[in-house]
């Protein structure tokens, strides 16, 4: 069942860029290459997607996309400052026309009262365009599951942000 509905949020993404003719990159944390995993299962999805960036610590945040270390120390790699920076820094690190980026606590530990486990942010920038940043509180229904969601929502923000033309 998780398999089909990863495929169809994949598939209609993949469909959505195509439309839009924008190439697509992801930059990601706690979903450790999901979303482009998700996004490669589907065959033709080279014709849309430009690159995928796995950026789980904190120095692979600044050497692969450009955020700054100054960022993560006064907001913490699970925030919407860095969420937004990962997406911004894809954008200048590949020819991609739109970026989506994800951090977050997937746990089952790594969690605090300011951020529990299930608190992912993702953002998507498009280039020429604006940036768009969620929060997701998801419940600790465990770290494959929390996991999974955010692909999916992730993918579902692909979507958002094309279908309101931001660019």
């Amino acid at each position: 069942m998780t398999e089909k509905r990863l495929n169809e949020a994949a598939t209609a993404t993949l469909e959505a860029c195509k439309t839009a003719g924008k190439m697509l990159a992801t930059v990601e944390s706690c979903t450790g290459g999901l979303i482009a995993a998700s996004l490669t299962e589907i065959a033709g999805s080279s014709a849309v997607v430009e690159a995928g960036f796995v950026t789980y610590s904190n120095g692979a945040k600044s050497q692969l996309v450009g955020v700054p270390s100054s960022l993560v120390q006064a907001h913490g790699a699970v925030s919407k400052e860095v969420a937004i920076a990962m997406a911004e820094g894809g954008l200048w690190h590949c020819a991609a026309d739109i970026v989506v980026s994800v951090t977050g606590v997937a746990g089952p530990a790594g969690g605090s009262d300011d951020k529990p486990v299930g608190t992912v942010h993702m953002a998507c920038s498009v280039r020429g365009g604006k940036t768009r940043h969620v929060l997701q509180s998801y419940p600790d229904t465990g770290r494959s599951e929390i996991r999974i969601q955010t692909v999916l929502d992730a993918l579902m923000l692909v979507q958002t942000c094309l279908s309101e033309d931001v660019s």
